[in-house]
């Protein structure tokens, strides 16, 4: 899931920034964009890791995961709602076993047929410990998971025994315990079909990754660019209304956006904070402020004994009730920020989850209480918190100042917290996949699908996938296995709601606020929009 993180992560990219020009194989934007052969010029950023579909939890590879694959079912770019897509239909009587038909008439770009098999192996192959894919939580519903994939130890199988293909398009799944919303993760780019090219010449597929969505993959170089271009067999409803994307890599946000205001590109997917007063006015209304999926929390490396002591929660809880998040939210963000109340998103609505106030007083800016809770806890490990987040895109460093100076003048200590720079996003996510945090560190999370499931379990749940700071709760736990169980949604999200509790009693996280997704676009572009997880429709912009 991404991390942000998400995770499906609101992140950044490497190298230096460039000036955008026309390259690759396509008209660059504005040229010859009435026929559809038009080129977009986005910004972007290096992923983390090769696209690999099961190894990708991060925003700026899930974009292009996204363009390039189609999976049993595709989040709507309006509502988010989980539609078939590949999945001619899923059937369950128990919400245990599962039939699942695949569509007749689907290929790769490379002419290969998309089958059962394309699922099932591409599962198998998430699912391997000896693969080591970020993602292979995902599949840790599927009955013979501990067996591929063990808590420790080698594994003793290398296919799901809860997967088999029973047919040229069919294939079942048995989960380890009912899970009614379970066919809707199916959307989640882990879960995506995969040529035979992926497993037989895997390094080739590395360098240019074959997928079965409107999209291929024309070139990259890290970065700099990526060149996507329309495929034109592509058989889905959804085909690309221009001739391609050109990605370009930056470092800094406000050199893209000086660039998009300039003509050098035509869209911008994260505008800066130090533009957002004025970015409707320079892009003449070519301007979106949507409400997404997205909370910004900061997370805390519980694997540091300093920070998982018995009354540890005490200091949590004081410095979250130590950050004056009204002000900031509205001094930095010019209103695309919402003050969080909760560990989830108002997208979701109140039938989906969304609780508004659950956090109670420990999301309330109240300084004195502040200065006493840490104290009752023993203080601030080592004397300070050093807030950790990527310095090259995000605008992070503005509001972990902010935040920082919210906090030491709650607790009357000019010193009490400190900014934490690292220099680009890969490196940021490798020293908290390395578990090398001593502090706080911000863990935005951009939702995969619009249930609260989604919200808790990845980030929370013991060994987790997004779980980066290694929290770990027998009650939450439990309560997230029976929420998962329930074959009535509304008993579902009540007990995920119970969940939550756990999490706010404990403050496993700090939430900070829900985030709403901006861009701006140039005039040579149209029918511009951001899905619900901020990310932008690439297959409905046009190129005028």
């Amino acid at each position: 899931m991404r991390g942000a993180t998400h995770a499906k992560w609101a992140a950044g990219a490497v190298v230096v920034a460039m000036a955008a020009t026309a390259c690759g194989g396509g008209d660059s934007g504005g040229g010859g964009g009435g026929d559809g052969s038009g080129v977009v010029r986005s910004s972007w950023g290096d992923p983390q890791n090769p696209l690999e579909p099961a190894n990708t939890n991060e925003v700026q590879g899930g974009k292009v995961l996204d363009m390039i694959f189609r999976g049993l079912k595709r989040y709507d770019p309006k509502t988010g709602a989980a539609k078939d897509m590949l999945a001619e239909k899923i059937e369950t009587s128990d919400q245990t076993n599962f039939t699942i038909t695949v569509k007749d008439g689907w290929t790769f770009s490379n002419g290969e047929k998309v089958t059962a098999k394309s699922f099932v192996d591409a599962w198998n192959y998430g699912a391997s410990l000896k693969n080591n894919q970020k993602n292979a939580y995902f599949f840790g519903q599927i009955e013979g998971y501990d067996k591929v994939h063990p808590d420790s130890g080698s594994q003793s199988a290398d296919k799901l025994s809860g997967l088999k293909v029973t047919g040229d398009r069919t294939f079942t799944v048995k989960l380890t315990q009912k899970f009614s919303t379970w066919p809707d993760t199916l959307g989640y780019a882990a879960f995506a079909p995969l040529p035979k090219v992926f497993f037989d010449d895997h390094d080739s597929y590395v360098s240019k990754p074959v997928g079965n969505g409107p999209y291929t993959v024309d070139s990259y170089q890290k970065g700099s660019q990526m060149s996507l271009r329309k495929w034109d067999r592509y058989p889905g409803d959804d085909k690309a209304q221009n001739g391609g994307v050109d990605l370009k890599v930056y470092t800094d946000n406000n050199t893209a956006y000086t660039d998009l205001t300039a003509g050098n590109l035509d869209l911008v997917d994260d505008v800066p904070a130090s533009q957002l007063s004025n970015a409707d006015s320079d892009l003449s209304g070519r301007y979106i402020n949507t409400p997404a999926g997205i909370i910004q929390t900061l997370a805390f490396p519980f694997y540091d004994s300093d920070w998982n002591k018995s009354d540890s929660d005490k200091v949590r809880k004081g410095l979250s009730m130590a950050i004056n998040r009204k002000q900031i939210t509205e001094s930095i963000f010019e209103k695309t920020r919402t003050p969080a109340t909760d560990w989830t998103s108002p997208v979701l609505g109140e039938d989906g989850g969304y609780k508004s106030g659950l956090c109670g007083e420990f999301c309330d800016y109240k300084p004195d209480e502040a200065k006493k809770l840490v104290k009752e806890g023993g203080g601030i490990p080592g004397g300070q918190v050093k807030i950790g987040y990527n310095a090259d895109t995000g605008s992070h460093k503005e509001w972990v100042d902010a935040v920082c100076n919210s906090i030491n003048n709650a607790l009357d200590n000019d010193k009490a917290c400190v900014g934490s720079p690292t220099g680009t996003f890969a490196d940021f996510r490798n020293k908290i996949t390395d578990k090398k945090m001593t502090g706080p560190f911000r863990a935005g999370w951009q939702m995969d699908y619009p249930l609260i499931q989604n919200f808790l379990q990845p980030l929370y749940y013991t060994n987790a996938s997004s779980n980066d700071g290694h929290w770990s709760n027998k009650e939450f736990d439990s309560l997230v296995d029976k929420a998962n169980g329930e074959a009535d949604q509304s008993k579902a999200v009540k007990t995920f709601q119970q969940a939550q509790e756990v999490v706010r009693d404990n403050m496993a996280a700090i939430p900070l606020w829900y985030q709403n997704g901006s861009a701006g676009y140039s005039d040579k572009v149209s029918n511009v929009a951001l899905n619900p997880f901020s990310v932008p429709v690439y297959n409905e912009i046009k190129v005028n």
